[in-house]
């Protein structure tokens, strides 16, 4: 006889199509800006010892190289100029630059959903690097990086949840001319995002122009400094301990053009730094410091993020080694001095330095990504496509690099322990008077997707399972992965009239 009940159509179907959607913002299980800071590789005397020292070579060795305006903005700040053009920092000077510091920072998206709040151990991941090499996974090969290339970065980490920012990570080889080149970067990364953007200028001259079309996209001066969407990711030393003299030119003009700013000091220990883990972090925290004074006697206040970022090396061989242990370590320990000092700061983790997305890819990125997390580091950089000691990158990289960060996100949202979740009363139900399993109980239906973080292309088949689904390649379903988000259209892109007014008064080299 036949079971003429009727059956809900589509039941199964529809329960799998609402797990899929994309959750409320309220119920996601992981989101930017939250709360690292339960792992502290430094104690607090450790932390005092690092300030006490790096103040130590602020008085006793200062800074060389500083612009004729740096030296005038620093000298009546209280700096003193030595007689071998170095310039040294008293501990006073240093102490009151920090209480003037922008302690609480948000760095703004062109759409305020994706703004980020900096401030204590509040965690995001994004790109950063200047790669001149893509990696072609297809071909197995390394080619120059274009403009195209960097514009189609942009575009996926628009549609990629889990990477919150997107600062340039590559140059554009295929524009020689270096203004050019500076303000199509502007153009590529733009017109992909709506999230917020990092650059850097090549020479200070170049950076009214880039001013003036951002004053554009905005819609205007007033409108721009509202809510500047793109920072200056600028590179004001030349380690150890020296000015870098064109870039705090290139600083100072866009601090009056209303950029926030990152102060990026990037030794390689063992060669611009001291080889060890706490040397490397004394430098890198003087260097900025010297950096926060800088910034603050040009506009008191100003946004800056205090980014140290010190590099391994493998002193065997005198290559980079950004994948390693230490790597991690330099950007945890950096984390705690950010905090130590009260100001938001980034530094770098999740970089690789394979050539290609294999499993040394795999565990490096992992490594630094969830101890960077875990340190509450504000602001994560390079933390998704980057391979080949920063050296190359590679869009599928990317794609399944925001896998990758959002099971780091996980850990760094760690442990709750409440009346609901230590399930004593789910416990006593199931085991007492229920099936003697929790898989259908209506506290495991209701929490798996607020408490578990799911790959979108990670594969958790049994081996029979996937077989029968023919072998999926995970390089294959990212190239597919990677490919659709292309073809799905950006909320970035200029609409015509912004776009016409831009390519007239610029070259643009993107084709429109």
């Amino acid at each position: 006889m036949n079971d003429m009940t009727p059956r809900r159509s589509g039941g199964r179907a529809a329960r799998k199509a609402k797990r899929e959607a994309k959750l409320e913002s309220h119920l996601q299980p992981i989101k930017p800006g939250m709360k690292g800071g339960q792992y502290r590789p430094l104690s607090d005397a450790d932390m005092q010892r690092i300030h006490e020292s790096a103040l130590q070579v602020l008085w006793e060795v200062g800074m060389a190289d500083a612009p004729p305006s740096g030296v005038e903005y620093l000298t009546k700040a209280g700096c003193v100029l030595g007689d071998d053009g170095r310039l040294r920092f008293p501990r006073q000077l240093v102490e009151d630059s920090l209480a003037l510091a922008a302690k609480d920072i948000t760095l703004m998206g062109r759409d305020p959903a994706f703004d980020m709040h900096l401030a204590g151990t509040n965690v995001h991941y994004g790109t950063a690097g200047a790669a001149v090499h893509m990696v072609d996974i297809e071909t197995n090969a390394y080619r120059d990086s274009t403009v195209k290339d960097l514009h189609q970065a942009a575009h996926l980490v628009q549609h990629l949840d889990n990477v919150h920012f997107l600062q340039r990570p590559m140059v554009c080889r295929d524009i020689a001319d270096n203004r050019e080149m500076d303000l199509n970067t502007i153009y590529a990364t733009v017109s992909g995002t709506m999230k917020h953007i990092g650059t850097s200028f090549t020479e200070p001259a170049f950076v009214p122009d880039a001013i003036e079309m951002l004053h554009m996209i905005a819609g205007g001066e007033d409108a721009w400094r509202a809510r500047p969407f793109l920072s200056n990711s600028n590179c004001f030393v030349v380690p150890p301990m020296k000015f870098a003299t064109e870039a705090c030119e290139v600083m100072e003009a866009c601090i009056k053009g209303g950029l926030p700013v990152l102060l990026l000091s990037a030794g390689m220990a063992g060669a611009t730094a001291p080889s060890t883990v706490a040397g490397a972090i004394v430098q890198a925290v003087a260097e900025c410091l010297a950096g926060v004074v800088y910034v603050n006697a040009v506009a008191p206040g100003h946004p800056a993020i205090f980014g140290t970022w010190p590099f391994g090396l493998d002193l065997r061989t005198g290559a980079m080694c950004v994948g390693s242990g230490e790597q991690a370590l330099l950007s945890a320990g950096c984390a705690q001095m950010h905090q130590f000092y009260g100001v938001p700061g980034g530094a770098a983790a999740g970089a690789s330095d394979s050539k290609n997305i294999d499993m040394q890819a795999g565990w490096e990125q992992m490594c630094s990504n969830v101890m960077a997390g875990l340190s509450g580091l504000n602001m994560v950089y390079e933390a998704a496509g980057m391979h080949a000691s920063l050296l190359g990158f590679c869009h599928e990289s990317l794609v399944l690099g925001d896998d990758l960060i959002g099971q780091a996100q996980r850990c760094v949202r760690g442990i709750e322990v409440d009346d609901e979740t230590l399930a004593v009363d789910q416990i006593k139900e199931v085991c007492l008077s229920g099936t003697g399993h929790y898989l259908g109980t209506d506290q495991t239906l209701s929490r798996m997707q607020a408490d578990h973080v799911y790959p979108t292309l990670g594969n958790r088949m049994s081996p029979k399972e996937w077989a029968e689904n023919d072998k999926p390649d995970l390089i294959q379903n990212a190239i597919a992965r990677t490919q659709a988000l292309l073809a799905t259209p950006t909320p970035a892109k200029f609409d015509p009239a912004l776009d016409k007014a831009i390519r007239d008064r610029f070259n643009i080299h993107l084709p429109a």
